[in-house]
């Protein structure tokens, strides 16, 4: 049976896979980033999911960024001892297979076009809301990556040139207003407490669905920061479909029906107001399935 290596690589756990053209994984396994030697883990990994099993044609790296796709690079925020890793190179030399890197977002973006809730749209933006905002773009049926790889890093778009620092160095920047630290951030500083339990995007949730008016206020002010980027994207590119994952958006309504009423009241152009937002039917799944489908994408050599 042919089948690919998937591999998702962020800054708390490593994935793999080896996924068939339906989408269907064959053999899986998943284990904790460590903080140091990366690479031992990750070969480590890629021999538990592959030894046994059928064996993969191409493989597909979906990784936390910023990467570099003319080098091959990348240099995950949270996984300091990457600085410039030649991820793509090590993967090939390891598994001597063709290697195709995109980041975990847009590697999320084509999962979710390919098996998710974006299943089949003509243009799509794909928004995982978590501890940061990532993005990514699929559009014409393949993922649009840019000259580097970073495009669709739509955490960091401003939709306030004058409102507050972001930590990338901008200002008012989208990730600033709708993550899920900045949630909290906000609702804390405006008198919200969690009571006993430890303050976190779930807490606030919880308090929220109990009718806590600043915990509704910060996913209000959240979700009309995504609004605001949802169609200033939208305006850009004619996105037909949104689908916003990530930790976030486990929270539902409490985001999806104020991000609904906010896009409706930011969005003017007709084109602009007919995309349709929608929650990730494939959840933590989504990366592993999007590496899959770029893998699918890489010509393999005939024999």
């Amino acid at each position: 049976m042919t089948c690919v290596l998937a591999i998702d690589i962020g800054g708390t756990k490593l994935a793999a896979a080896l996924v068939d053209e339906s989408g269907s994984a064959l053999r899986s396994a998943t284990r904790p980033t460590p903080r140091t030697d990366v690479m031992s883990a990750l070969a480590a990994l890629i021999a538990e999911v592959t030894n046994g099993g059928p064996p993969p044609a191409a493989v597909g790296i979906g990784c936390a960024g910023p990467l570099d796709l003319a080098t091959g690079t990348v240099s995950p925020v949270n996984m300091p001892s990457w600085r410039g890793f030649p991820l793509r190179d090590e993967v090939r030399e390891l598994t001597g297979l063709p290697t195709m890197l995109a980041g975990d977002a847009q590697c999320f973006a084509l999962g979710e076009h390919w098996l998710g809730a974006g299943r089949g749209s003509e243009s799509l933006l794909g928004i995982v809301v978590s501890t940061g905002i990532g993005g990514g773009l699929v559009t014409n049926g393949a993922p649009f990556l840019g000259l580097t790889g970073n495009a669709g890093h739509v955490g960091h778009m401003s939709i306030d040139p004058n409102g507050e620092r972001c930590e990338c160095g901008g200002r008012g920047c989208v990730e600033r207003y709708s993550s899920g630290p900045n949630l909290v951030r906000w609702a804390l500083e405006n008198g919200w407490s969690p009571g006993s339990a430890q303050a976190d995007a779930r807490i606030l949730a919880q308090d929220a669905a109990a009718g806590d008016l600043i915990a509704v206020a910060a996913f209000e002010r959240g979700a009309r920061a995504l609004a605001g980027m949802i169609a200033s994207t939208a305006a850009i590119v004619e996105l037909t479909t949104v689908v916003v994952g990530g930790g976030v958006s486990a929270a539902g309504k409490l985001l999806f029906d104020p991000l609904e009423h906010a896009l409706d009241d930011v969005a003017g152009l007709p084109f602009v107001r007919r995309v349709q937002v929608r929650q990730s039917t494939l959840g933590v799944r989504a990366s592993l399935a999007g590496a899959a489908n770029l893998a699918w994408r890489q010509p393999t050599p005939t024999t």
